[in-house]
């Protein structure tokens, strides 16, 4: 079959610039809500898949505009909870409200008109703690109390997710800090031992395990981050690690919070940064393109040449297939 790839004069996949998509942003405030919503929609009459993403700890979507803009220019909804920082610990449990709230197609009456969402083509993302957000919702946790407003060890799980999840995608995922110690623990460290039946993509950082200055600690620490993550989750999965850049890189500098975690943790070239976003974008846009809507060529061609498709390095990248 030949390939329909679309690639820049020099080399570098559409996926990786903006599409050609007019969004508009709606914020959604709601009593049948454990939260405010900010989503990101397409305009033009049709029925889009869907993403549902968590943004990290301290944060709002906010922060990621820029990277949500880019998801959505290319025809998606994308839909980012705004958590309290005062209630982190029920996170997940209110991730799970949220997602039955999306599956009773309450979202269809707050979109522009004649824009419909495609809930057969949901996808469920996070970034840093909001990434192992998206990982337990899929794992199927938050079901009950036990889940992220309790200590317990084990929370306890139903049999499925309020939606069905055609993929999961994890921006350096964090399970926990030895400050922090947040439940659901997620982590088996035994390889592929993920219950879990959609595929993953990882998205790391090369600086995220490193601390800023010596001192502060790392956004990522080794054993709790996106090297784990990956090494959990069962095929197909990918694995992209933005090798020169930092755990909040990506993050628009809209706020006194997004500026003090760039100055605490290790950060790459602060000029560059919009290239992060840029290729974060690009494959969110390319994954859920061959998960959603069965078009892999542009996945493909990244992971087959990622020095020649991608505006950044990334180094390594890991495919492994069922």
């Amino acid at each position: 079959m030949e390939k329909k790839e679309k690639v820049r004069d020099d080399g570098i996949a559409l996926d990786f610039e903006v599409g050609d998509e007019v969004v508009e942003i709606i914020n959604i405030n709601s009593f049948s809500l454990p939260c405010p919503l900010l989503v990101f929609s397409p305009t033009t009459q049709g029925s889009y898949p869907v993403l549902l993403f968590f943004h990290g700890f301290c944060l709002q979507p906010d922060c990621y505009k820029s990277l949500l803009l880019h998801i959505s220019s290319h025809q998606y909804i994308v839909i980012a909870p705004k958590f309290s920082p005062m209630t982190s610990r029920c996170e997940v449990k209110k991730a799970r409200k949220i997602a039955e709230w999306l599956s009773t197609n309450k979202l269809d009456s707050v979109l522009p008109e004649k824009v419909l969402p495609d809930l057969l083509k949901v996808a469920v993302s996070g970034h840093s703690r909001g990434g192992k957000t998206a990982f337990a919702l899929a794992l199927a946790y938050g079901s009950s109390s036990k889940d992220g407003s309790s200590t317990s060890e084990k929370a306890t799980r139903e049999k499925q997710p309020p939606l069905k999840f055609s993929a999961l995608l994890g921006i350096d995922p964090v399970a926990k800090r030895s400050s922090c110690l947040c439940s659901p623990n997620i982590l088996q460290y035994i390889p592929y031992s993920f219950n879990h039946s959609v595929p993953v993509a990882v998205i790391g950082t090369g600086l995220s395990n490193q601390r800023a200055f010596g001192v502060c600690p790392p956004g990522a620490p080794n054993g709790v981050n996106h090297a784990e993550f990956f090494n959990e989750s069962k095929p197909p999965c990918y694995y992209f690690r933005a090798k020169d850049y930092g755990h909040v890189d990506m993050l628009d500098g809209t706020n006194g919070m997004t500026t003090l975690m760039g100055i605490m943790m290790k950060s790459g070239k602060k000029e560059s940064k919009d290239s992060l976003r840029r290729t974060i974008g690009g494959l969110f846009v390319a994954f859920l393109k061959a998960y959603l809507e069965g078009q892999a060529d542009d996945l493909i061609n990244i992971v087959e040449s990622p020095d020649i498709r991608a505006p950044i390095k990334l180094d390594p990248v890991i495919s492994i297939e069922e």
